[in-house]
């Protein structure tokens, strides 16, 4: 027997190990649940240890498990690295870029709109991270950062990208059901965003203040991201501050309704910043000339 399983083996059991989940590595790893079933006992029998606890729910690594999923991810890590290196030594490093940027921005407002920017550039690649802050750093890597905030940055060249306004959203019968009983923004149910990392975008205690509204004493729902919170907003849990960035395509397709009068422009906007490392890149060039084409022809179609 070989002293290595296939490394097929191996992605499956660190995708598992990783997520923590079955059904999610079958899905990120887009196959059917049985097929990475299989492929755990394969493993099993290759290494001739029992690697995942099946008698919890959910399932956990046992120690041989947890022994063989860091020397997998270190040795993965290690593979991809080096990939990376042949790559940058070959020159495709031309033909790709990364950009970091928050989940909601990126779910939201850059990937629908990535397809646009491969159509007119054929050959390029985006690579796309999202690091755990709301105020994401231009670190080694990382090409350019896409961010909000109010453009006082000096790690590079900044470009403004459009102004940030905020207004809360909802639900359209949510909505029209608080309306109709007279109900005011204090005492309406509201969304929060709320984490540790999250301390750049403004709050609701901030959207009242700068309305001059008395404090909130609805019912309160706490997501730790833009994401959830969205959805939540989607199934009628309440009211969440909608963000140009976020919302704005929800609202447009009716999904999400506009509480009346009430947007407030706090003076912020979204930027990118270029790493000065970066700056002279033909894809780095052609992404923030695509990013400045975009924003424009979208700002003036309103």
């Amino acid at each position: 027997m070989s002293r290595l399983p296939p490394l097929r083996l191996l992605t499956t059991f660190e995708a598992v190990a990783r997520l923590g989940s079955m059904r999610e590595a079958a899905s990120a790893l887009n196959v059917t649940q049985p097929a990475v079933t299989q492929a755990l006992k394969a493993l099993e029998d290759h290494v001739g240890a029992v690697l995942i606890d099946r008698t919890t729910r959910p399932a956990r690594l046992t120690e041989p498990g947890q022994q063989l999923a860091r020397a997998t991810r270190d040795g993965l890590d290690l593979i991809a690295a080096t990939i990376e290196e042949i790559r940058s030594s070959t020159g495709l490093v031309d033909q790709r870029l990364t950009v970091a940027c928050t989940m909601g921005f990126a779910t939201h407002w850059l990937m629908p709109r990535l397809s646009d920017f491969y159509a007119r550039n054929p050959g390029l690649f985006v690579n796309v991270q999202v690091p755990p802050t709301d105020l994401p750093q231009i670190w080694p890597g990382t090409d350019l950062v896409l961010r909000y905030g109010r453009g006082t940055w000096t790690d590079g060249e900044t470009l403004r990208l459009f102004s940030e306004v905020v207004c809360p959203v909802g639900h359209p019968a949510l909505v029209e059901n608080l309306l109709a009983k007279g109900a005011g923004l204090e005492t309406a149910p509201l969304i929060h965003v709320r984490t540790v990392e999250a301390r750049h975008w403004e709050g609701w205690s901030d959207y009242f203040a700068g309305r001059g509204l008395p404090k909130p004493r609805g019912q309160s729902h706490v997501f730790d991201n833009y994401v959830q919170a969205v959805q939540a907003a989607l199934d009628s849990r309440g009211l969440m501050l909608g963000w140009r960035s976020i919302t704005e395509k929800l609202v447009a397709d009716g999904s999400l309704e506009p509480w009346p009068d009430a947007a407030l422009d706090l003076g912020t906007a979204y930027f990118a910043t270029v790493a000065p490392a970066a700056a002279k890149r033909p894809a780095v060039r052609a992404f923030v000339a695509w990013l400045g084409e975009k924003t424009e022809a979208e700002s003036l179609d309103r």
